[in-house]
């Protein structure tokens, strides 16, 4: 089955503005995409090592076909890369090569390639253009589009990082179906994510597709993938730097950071899942101060289960510390003169910013889920 898309999916910032492209078959015409984007028909690309042995023969093919020279360097899976070491690397790799400023730099792979890449895209040379093909469903909706780049911390998750758009996305759809099941539900937490901002509507779809999406449904998938890039467009253009509403993307994030900081980063809990589970936190908490009815609560968690998606906390070594998990909170990127900022919700489709969070039961939430 060929699904394009009758036309991509535009961010319009003005001269920084870019297409995502999101359908079938894009890898085998990335090259004809890309090439009128450089100025020098060079490209360096990272990629993730386990991305690298599936898909970058085809990549490669596609590439040479449009005469485009390119160097290639393999990131270690996981999100042990997003560090100063690894990007150290990538850089001493990349100036190796002489580039210039005209030098395009492209991340093939998931979240952590693409925020890895776009990071020193934005430091090489004091900025040179970056590409991004997208290989995870976490990545095509959510991390490759909106300029977000980045390492973690031992304090906390993308603590370093700045903003730099990308020139063109490429999100096809064909790379998902070579993805654990465990990586897909992980990623549709992203998805579920526009539906819970302000989309009642496409959470109700999701609700009806989102087996199938995860079954391996192409229509389904490309649908999803389309919609949730159209959301996340059309909030960066309106507030690309995180200034006001963008921080609505940021629903279970503040949450997660803290659960995927209490594991170390490790593959014990991913990225999706922490999201999912703090977007249940998220609801937990506006269930508790009254802004949202606990059936919301139960419609979110009964969802998150029929894709298999974990909404208790996996065992750790030590078990869960509430008063350390509560403590990662303060390292977060999003506080704001010492208080705490939250995405709430008054209902699914109705979620807001707030810095007002009770502490009491804020440490009522978090003690309980630790101990669950």
């Amino acid at each position: 089955m060929n699904i394009v898309a009758p036309s991509p999916v535009r961010l319009d910032l003005g001269e920084r503005s870019y297409d995502i492209h999101v359908g079938t078959g894009l890898l085998a015409r990335a090259g004809s995409l890309i090439r009128p984007l450089l100025k020098m028909p060079t490209l360096f690309v990272a990629a993730d090592e386990t991305v690298a042995e599936l898909h970058w023969p085809a990549l490669a093919a596609s590439l040479d076909e449009a005469g485009i020279a390119h160097h290639l360097y393999r990131v270690p899976s996981g999100e042990g890369s997003k560090s100063f070491a690894r990007l150290e690397s990538l850089l001493s790799a990349v100036l190796d090569t002489r580039p210039e400023r005209s030098t395009a730099l492209l991340a093939f792979g998931g979240g952590v390639v693409g925020d890895l890449t776009g990071f020193a895209a934005s430091i090489l040379l004091r900025g040179v253009p970056f590409i991004q093909i997208p290989t995870t469903l976490l990545s095509q909706v959510d991390s490759s589009v909106g300029g977000k780049t980045g390492i973690n911390m031992a304090q906390g998750k993308n603590l370093v990082g700045s903003f730099h758009q990308p020139r063109l996305v490429l999100a096809d759809i064909d790379l998902l179906s070579t993805l654990p099941r465990r990586e897909l539900a992980s990623g549709y937490a992203e998805v579920v994510k526009y539906g819970l901002i302000d989309d009642p509507d496409f959470f109700a779809w999701l609700e009806k597709h989102g087996p199938a999406l995860l079954d391996g449904d192409a229509e389904a998938r490309a649908y999803a993938v389309r919609h949730s890039c159209q959301a996340k467009a059309r909030t960066v253009a309106g507030d690309e730097r995180e200034s006001g509403t963008r921080a609505l993307l940021n629903l279970g994030h503040t949450f997660g950071h803290a659960l995927e900081a209490e594991t170390g980063f490790s593959s014990t809990l991913l990225h999706g899942e922490a999201v999912g589970l703090g977007s249940l936190m998220a609801f937990d908490l506006s269930a508790r101060l009254g802004l949202c009815p606990a059936t919301d609560l139960d419609r979110l968690r009964a969802h998150l289960e029929s894709v298999g998606m974990p909404t208790r906390l996996p065992a750790i070594a030590g078990g869960w510390q509430a008063e350390r998990t509560m403590a990662h909170f303060f390292h977060d990127k999003k506080v704001d003169q010492g208080r705490l900022t939250f995405i709430l919700a008054r209902g699914i489709g109705k979620s807001f910013i707030s810095r007002d969070v009770p502490q009491d039961v804020l440490r009522a939430v978090v003690t309980d889920w630790c101990a669950s």
